[in-house]
């Protein structure tokens, strides 16, 4: 299959965009995922212009598209139930691809800068309590009658890790057999963008991915998943969500209790108890203290106890 019909597109737009994407992973060094999303993205517009033009679009398609043409594929992605930050997303891409192909020479067309991005709705953080993170990463809560003990000791170690180091669960997934903290106080994490930072392993977390790896009945490769699933295959992130699918009615949990809503409390509770907001950011692997920020808004208890203790007059 060539590049130009893997993006729905002519030869020649075809092999622009995946040049593009060749080009954004090795002078952005961006993750493989943030990769896949810009393709598929673009593959959408793609698909979109070949029914809205009648013809796989080329590069000259590309050059006359109008501000009406676009405000047609957003409005038929929110038709197909995009919400506005998938929409931001595709648009952020789309104004990548558009300044490329015209530093490259190759197309020219400003129309893309005529479309504002969709207001994205104001969300905050939602953890969950200490107490209920707590229960969560007990391997005696997340026993089930049908699964073996090794399951609940994968599972526990799994979402220590999410509250315990802060991981997001591709993070936690993408660990190996070397990465594992038996006797290391830290874990060297790659997040997104490629991006590395050490994050402090609780002795709790530790012990819970020991007493995994001493229950685990396949032989893990050093450079092979650390957590791995019933078959011995990688596992995947879906069961980790239907673990807290299951969780949510066992602890009577919101539905915002997510695996990712893990990580939410871990740099929520570390606030609510004078965490510094820059060390948090480091922890996270945030790019920007703007986003950390967001924490402020679940607990304004900190804030007010923090001027409290700084004012002079206070």
């Amino acid at each position: 299959m060539t590049q130009g019909l893997q993006f729905s597109a002519a030869n020649d737009a075809g092999a622009t965009i995946a040049r593009w994407l060749s080009d954004l992973a090795a002078t952005r060094r961006l993750s493989p995922k943030t990769l896949e999303a810009y393709g598929r993205d673009i593959r959408q517009f793609c698909r979109f212009l070949t029914d809205h033009l009648g013809h796989a679009p080329s590069l000259a398609d590309f050059n006359a598209l109008a501000p009406a043409d676009l405000r047609s594929f957003l409005a038929l992605r929110r038709k197909q139930g995009a919400e506005s930050r998938s929409l931001a997303r595709q648009l952020s891409a789309l104004r990548m691809l558009f300044r490329w192909m015209a530093k490259e020479g190759v197309a020219e067309n400003a129309v893309i800068t005529s479309i504002r991005s969709p207001k994205l709705a104001h969300s905050i953080p939602k953890p969950v309590g200490v107490e209920q993170a707590r229960r969560l990463t007990q391997p005696e809560e997340l026993a089930a009658s049908e699964a073996p003990p090794w399951i609940a000791a994968r599972d526990a170690a799994v979402l220590c890790l999410l509250y315990g180091c802060g991981l997001r669960i591709s993070e936690a997934l993408s660990l190996t057999p070397a990465d594992a903290p038996d006797s290391a106080q830290v874990l060297r994490i790659t997040g997104k963008g490629n991006k590395t930072r050490l994050v402090p392993v609780l002795p709790v977390a530790r012990q819970a991915v020991a007493k995994y790896l001493s229950l685990c009945p396949y032989p893990l490769a050093p450079n092979g998943p650390l957590f791995v699933g019933a078959k011995g295959g990688p596992l995947r992130a879906r069961i980790i969500q239907l673990l807290m699918e299951r969780m949510r009615g066992a602890l009577n949990l919101p539905d915002s209790a997510t695996p990712h809503a893990l990580r939410h409390s871990f740099a929520t509770h570390l606030l609510s108890a004078g965490a510094d907001l820059r060390a948090i950011q480091e922890l996270l692997g945030h790019a920007s203290l703007s986003t950390t920020q967001l924490y402020t808004e679940v607990n304004r208890g900190h804030i007010l106890a923090q001027y409290a203790k700084a004012h002079p007059r206070a």
